[in-house]
Order: structure tokens, then C-alpha cells, then sequence
């Protein structure tokens, strides 16, 4: 291979890499808004429990966003070809505006903001091409 091919190759793998980065870090805000979604779920069950019938429907959200979102971070950090399909729903289903209701309850308002997070990442991705 000569100078010009290896130039090539090199260039080839810096794009892969910088690809797999940027895949990398959206799958993680993904991630991220999963975990806080779950934890929040938990959070809001506790509530309710005690009668605070106000964070049911939050609850509900949650749950359903965490799995959009875990789904949406595995399926980017594969790349799989249904990884755009899964960062839609997680887009979709974002729980932020639910949880967001409640901004002086630090689990909610820190779910809020993982939710605005990680469906911002989906967006990006989904508008970059992501297969």
C-alpha cells in the first residue's frame, strides 16, 4: 500500500472512530435518562403510596420512558438498523414535561432533565442519519 492508500486508511479510521464516539456519547445520554427514569418511577411509587395521587400519571410516564430509552441506547450503541425507530420512541415518550411539573422535587426535576437530555441526544442522532 502506498503513502496515498495509507492516508486513506487513516482518514477511513479516524471517521469510524469519530462516529463511534459521537454514537457513544448519545447512547449514554440515552442511558442516563433511563436510570434517572427508573429511579424516578421509584420516587413517585413511594409518593403514592403515601397518597400523593398527583405523581401517578408521572409515574406511568417514567416507567415507559425508561424503556424507550434503554432500548434506544442499546440499539445506538450497536448501531443497529432499527436504532433510529428506538431514538424516535425514546424522542416521543419523554417524560421530561410530566416530571417537569414538579421543579421542587430534586428526583423529578433531575429526571426532567435526563429526559430533555437524552431525547435531544435521540434527536441528533435521527437527524445525522442514524440508521
Amino acid at each position: 500500500m502506498g503513502p496515498a492508500n495509507s492516508q486513506k486508511g487513516d482518514d477511513n479510521e479516524q471517521r469510524t472512530g469519530a462516529l463511534a464516539q459521537y454514537i457513544e456519547q448519545r447512547a449514554l445520554a440515552c442511558a442516563a435518562c433511563q436510570t434517572q427514569c427508573d429511579a424516578c418511577f421509584e420516587h413517585c411509587a413511594e409518593l403514592l403510596v403515601e397518597g400523593d395521587k398527583d405523581r401517578a400519571k408521572s409515574m406511568q410516564t417514567c416507567v415507559d420512558c425508561a424503556e424507550c430509552c434503554k432500548l434506544a441506547a442499546t440499539q445506538s450503541a450497536r448501531q443497529s438498523p432499527f436504532a433510529a425507530a428506538a431514538c424516535e420512541c425514546c424522542a416521543k415518550c419523554c417524560c421530561a414535561m410530566a416530571c417537569g411539573r414538579f421543579p421542587d422535587d430534586k428526583h423529578m426535576s433531575a429526571c426532567a432533565k435526563a429526559c430533555r437530555e437524552g431525547a435531544k441526544a435521540c434527536r441528533e442522532m435521527i437527524k445525522h442519519g442514524m440508521r
